[in-house]
């Protein structure tokens, strides 16, 4: 018995020793690593939020009608933007780049090719533009400063859709035609398929309530036997306002009328 209670006094003293040294070390002005892995790194909107699309609104303008802006922030760190100065002449600009998150990771910082930068704080399915300091702005135009993300529909976006049916009738691929179809990328809120004989490409904008609209469509210049096929294709791109998917299948159609064409969604390797 006072076997074991001398080494019980004997562990106890030699704990308090390593104690007591090492607040003696702290004290002397030792320094202290600390494993990162060790430090909890919360979450942020870097790495917790669906930041990468498409963002756009009109910020306020102190000699024009307002500033049309898109900005396409990407998953490598690229974006692109564009600038629009409603009510005035030659008032459209764009640029590239990338952007940088400040260390936080609630804000990004995009810089122009003319050396001038621009800081957005990243919220959710928002961006807010942020005074030259990099504060949220106040005030009574504070609401004016956001720019929304365009809303996204994983059932519609980064498929390919395969057309099988315009204005009532069957779609059957000729001779000397392509497939026609259509891919809607959500990342960049931009489209391409083929019409039966040209590719097809341009931008396009999802709104709620399986709204949607598509932007100035561009095709490549080649001739084929057959150009009515594509003519009707593009024609109805024009026309259409709201969709719905089903079972795999894509229909566009203007208002509530029947549909206009219909798509089979084809798998891709």
């Amino acid at each position: 018995m006072k076997k074991l209670l001398v080494m019980f006094s004997a562990a106890i003293f030699m704990a308090t020793s390593i104690s007591c040294s090492s607040e003696k070390s702290l004290e002397q002005g030792d320094s202290v690593e600390i494993s990162s892995s060790s430090v909890a790194i919360g979450d942020n909107s870097q790495n917790s939020l669906d930041w990468k699309g498409v963002y756009k609104g009109v910020l306020p303008c102190a000699d024009c009608e307002g500033i049309e802006t898109t900005i396409n922030l990407k998953s490598d760190g690229k974006f692109t933007r564009t600038l629009k100065y409603l009510g005035k002449e030659d008032g459209f600009f764009s640029d590239e780049g990338t952007f940088q998150w400040k260390e936080d990771g609630s804000k990004i910082t995009i810089s122009s090719e003319q050396g001038e930068s621009q800081m957005y704080l990243v919220g959710e399915n928002v961006l807010f533009h942020l005074d030259k300091d990099g504060n949220r702005i106040s005030g009574e135009l504070e609401e004016k400063y956001k720019l929304p993300k365009n809303p996204t529909d994983p059932r519609l976006e980064d498929k390919k859709w395969v057309l099988t049916e315009l204005k009532g009738k069957p779609v059957e691929k000729k001779d000397g035609l392509k497939e026609a179809y259509i891919q809607f990328d959500m990342e960049t809120s931009a489209f391409h398929g083929n019409g039966s004989c040209n590719n097809i490409f341009g931008p396009y904008e999802l709104k709620e309530g399986s709204r949607i609209s598509f932007g100035n469509t561009a095709s490549t210049m080649m001739a084929c036997p057959d150009m009515e096929p594509e003519m009707a294709f593009l024609e109805i791109l024009r026309q259409v306002d709201n969709y719905s998917v089903t079972d795999g299948t894509l229909s566009f159609q203007k208002a509530k009328m029947a549909p206009l064409a219909r798509f089979s969604h084809k798998k891709t390797d």
